[in-house]
């Protein structure tokens, strides 16, 4: 019985497949006839795939990179059909692209990007209502970050304030409103304020209801 080390091995092209896959593609390279080299290439390609069974397996792109080390690991010296684009070998000496990462600075470091990104989205809303509720929602989300990094409380007016500055003056609130009802920083407040609002739709409704009941009266009396 003949001893067999590693150092005396081929080096595995690429570890993640084992010597198992890299010993079949080899012998994938051996068979003459095409037709059956396609068909072992494809198996192949499959158990490949169940190998990393972290990765998705119905990706389009996850199929093409296993067919891609396919290749790799024939030194790019396999005859099969692919039906992706056959790698070419200078692929392993290409760099992975640069990370890009945005250039702009944030204007409130203590509030963070997203802050921004959530007032851009408030001020391309055109429903004066849903606009009024998302400077609400900024407000109180300001507060929040901004007690994280510092012990002393911000004023109301501070927050509305730097909400003004990052819309460029496109987002604006009554302050009173706001620290009457606290709307940046207390939902028991808050519900007082709808409640206060929805009573005064009630009320108008009410109005109008006695309005519409008496001019329906005096058209009765004309008739």
């Amino acid at each position: 019985m003949s001893l067999e080390y590693n150092t005396e091995r081929d080096s595995l092209t690429l570890r993640e497949y084992g010597r198992n896959v890299q010993n079949l593609v080899k012998h994938i390279k051996t068979e003459e006839d095409k037709e059956k080299r396609n068909k072992y290439a494809a198996l192949l390609v499959e158990l490949m795939k169940m190998i990393n069974p972290e990765f998705s397996k119905d990706a389009q792109e996850y199929t093409q990179k296993v067919w891609d080390d396919l290749f790799i690991i024939s030194k790019f010296d396999l005859d099969v059909e692919s039906p992706f684009p056959i790698p070419e070998d200078t692929i392993l000496d290409r760099k992975p692209d640069r990370m890009r990462y945005q250039s702009n600075e944030i204007k409130f470091r203590h509030y963070g990007r997203n802050i921004e990104i959530l007032i851009k989205n408030a001020i391309d809303l055109e429903d004066p209502k849903e606009k009024e509720g998302a400077i609400i929602a900024i407000g109180k989300l300001m507060k929040s970050f901004y007690l994280t990094w510092n012990r002393d409380n911000i004023e109301d007016e501070q927050v509305l304030k730097n909400i003004k500055q990052l819309s460029n003056n496109q987002l604006d609130i009554d302050i009173e409103k706001v620290k009457t009802y606290g709307l940046f920083d207390s939902t028991r407040k808050e519900r007082s304020y709808d409640n206060n609002q929805r009573n005064k739709r009630n009320n108008n409704n009410k109005g109008g209801g006695k309005r519409n009941f008496h001019n329906k009266r005096r058209r009765n009396n004309n008739k």
